[in-house]
This record gives structure tokens, C-alpha cells and sequence, in this order.
């Protein structure tokens, strides 16, 4: 499976700026002319914009130059050069831009037509015109464009989900969200299918703006450190509002029934204690493997004796799917109530 594209390094460079023109006005009667070089176009700039219809950063990763065109040379009769036009440079929303070296964030592209400056372009130089003056009245001298900016920079993607499934590799996260939505994520029986963040729409009424739920691929103890990858895959989770932490009930230990749990706030905490903030919901996951003698109600009232909103489901057969859809629409009304601290 290829990878997902959620990190590129790029150089942008501002276009050059056009050179004045030296140039003096001729005319039969007047041999002696003014000078009348124009002045040189600025360069064009370098834009990032968020762009809805871009999923990844896969253009980065086939592409790691960007220049943008230099302004035009200035011109006699005072005629000054063209500005470069300016590159836009399309990224997915949730684009994070940070300096290379120093980690400083530079800017966040969140929203659709969002812009950011990557690299200005230079100034066009000065023609002989602009230098007359009491003392200088014939300048035979005219300045060079200056040239663009230039700049490495890191993007990272950070996915704009509202809902994400968290759980351990194999969890069902894959099939979960397939039975949620229309997805057609890849489902397997080995640890790591997922490799990449897969998205969906919960879609409700007409009128209703559909649910986007991204399942962050599989947590491993250490994943903060980035053990499997985690420290990517817990980097999308920081933008969705709220979280869906999918357990494997066939594979609990009836002695430890909160261990599963535990074990992936840890990692999550650990990445970033903010996110221990976040309404989450707890789903019980795999109920059609439970033998027939699994304390299942036992672990429920576990999970809500804690203080977790609970929902056992099938995500293979669909029992407790419609429940746990209702749950997630209502969840997601009460947030849009709430005002977004992020």
C-alpha cells in the first residue's frame, strides 16, 4: 500500500525583480532629451493556498522546487515592466507550515482560500528617471531588480476530521468506519493494514452537513515516541472535536477490563495532554467473536462505572451501529453549540 503523504520539505523562491531601464527621450527638436527609463516590475511571490480539492501532499513529494516569475525590465517613455504574477501553490486544509530548522510555525491553512506568504518577490529596480534631480541631470545609471526571497520550509498535514477512531492495530477501526459511512478503506486480519489516515462522510438529514470521521491508523505502546509510525498518526488526531476510542472486546482480559483504554490514553497523553480534554466515546467492538461465556455486561457497566459512554457494536454484522450513529450525530450537534477552544 502506498504511503499516505502527510509531511514534504520544499524551497520557494520569490521571482527576481526586473532591471530599470537607461534610456533618454529623442526627438528632432530636442537632441538633448530627458532621460526617460522606466522602473522594473516586481517579482511574482510565492502563495501557499488551501485548496478544498486536495486531499495530500503528494505534489511535494514529485516536486520540491518552486519559482515564481521575475517582473518585467523597465522600459523608455517611462514605461515600467510588468509584475511577475504570483504562484499559487495549492495544499490541503489543515496544512501546517513551520521553518525547517527551528520547528517556529510560520502559519496554519485551515480553511478553504486561506494564504499564506511563502516567498516575496524582489523589487524591481529603479530606472534613469527616477535619479533626475538639480545636481544630476542627465543619470546614465539605472539599478538591477533585486532578487526573490528564497526559503526551505516543512509541511506537515494534520487532517480536519470532526470525528476520530483511535484504537489499537486491529481493533476493527477499518470495518467500523465502512459500516459508518461509504468508505472503501482496505480491511485485514494483520496488524498495520491501515498505513495511511482513511476518511469518510456520516451523512443524516438533507439539510445536515455530513460527518467527517477519520480512523487514525493503528497505536502500539511507545507510538508517542513514534513506534509504528505513531507520532504521525497521533499528529491527526489534534483536530478532530471529538474521539472515538474503538476496543477489541474479544481480546479484553475480564480481570482488566479498563486496560485497553488506559494503555491508548497514554500514548495520546503523552503525545500531547491537551487531548485528554476531548469528548470521547468508547466503543466495544468485535461482540460477534465473544464466546458465549464472556462477562460482556460486566464489561459494559466496567466502562460505565468509569464514567465512559459506552456502545458494544458489531461492526462485521452491524448490531449497534444505528445506536452508535444516533450517538455520534448528537454528540456532534452539542459540540457545534459549544465554542471551539483550539
Amino acid at each position: 500500500m502506498k504511503s499516505f503523504p502527510d509531511e514534504a520539505e520544499i524551497t520557494v523562491r520569490g521571482g527576481a525583480g526586473g532591471a530599470g531601464c537607461v534610456s533618454f527621450l529623442r526627438a528632432a527638436h530636442r537632441p538633448q532629451g530627458r532621460p526617460d527609463g522606466g522602473d522594473g516590475g516586481a517579482g511574482g511571490d510565492v502563495i501557499l493556498e488551501a485548496a478544498a480539492g486536495t486531499r495530500t501532499l503528494r505534489l511535494f513529494k514529485r516536486r520540491k522546487i518552486f519559482q515564481a516569475d521575475k517582473g518585467g525590465r523597465g522600459q523608455s517613455q517611462d514605461r515600467h515592466g510588468k509584475n511577475g504574477p504570483p504562484l499559487i501553490i495549492p495544499v490541503p486544509l489543515g496544512t501546517l507550515v513551520y521553518h525547517p530548522e527551528t520547528r517556529e510555525l510560520l502559519g496554519e491553512l485551515l480553511t478553504p482560500g486561506a494564504r499564506l506568504l511563502a516567498a516575496k518577490g524582489g523589487r524591481g529596480g529603479k530606472g534613469n528617471a527616477h535619479f533626475v534631480s538639480s545636481r544630476l541631470r542627465s543619470p546614465r545609471f539605472a539599478q538591477p531588480g533585486e532578487p526573490g526571497e528564497e526559503r526551505r520550509l516543512r509541511l506537515e498535514l494534520q487532517i480536519l476530521a470532526d470525528v476520530g477512531l483511535v484504537g489499537a492495530p486491529n481493533a476493527g477501526k477499518t470495518t467500523l468506519l465502512k459500516a459508518l459511512t461509504a468508505s472503501r478503506a482496505r480491511v485485514g486480519a494483520f496488524p498495520f493494514t491501515t498505513l495511511s489516515p482513511q476518511l469518510g462522510a456520516l451523512t443524516g438529514e438533507v439539510q445536515q452537513e455530513p460527518l467527517i470521521l477519520a480512523e487514525i491508523p493503528g497505536l502500539i505502546p511507545g507510538a508517542h515516541l513514534g513506534k509504528g509510525l505513531g507520532h504521525r498518526f497521533l499528529r491527526h488526531i489534534k483536530r478532530t472535536r471529538l474521539m472515538v476510542m474503538v476496543i477489541d472486546l474479544s481480546g479484553v482480559d475480564p480481570q482488566q477490563p479498563l486496560a485497553p483504554l488506559k494503555a491508548l490514553e497514554v500514548e495520546m497523553d503523552a503525545f500531547d495532554p491537551e487531548l485528554s480534554s476531548r469528548p470521547r466515546l468508547v466503543i466495544l467492538n468485535k461482540t460477534d467473536l465473544l464466546p458465549g461465556d464472556f462477562p460482556r455486561e460486566a464489561m459494559v457497566r466496567a466502562y460505565e462505572d468509569a464514567g465512559w459512554r459506552v456502545f458494544p457494536v458489531s461492526a462485521k454484522t452491524g448490531e449497534g451501529v444505528s445506536d452508535l450513529r444516533a450517538a455520534l450525530w448528537e454528540k456532534a450537534a452539542r459540540l457545534e453549540t459549544q465554542p471551539d477552544t483550539d
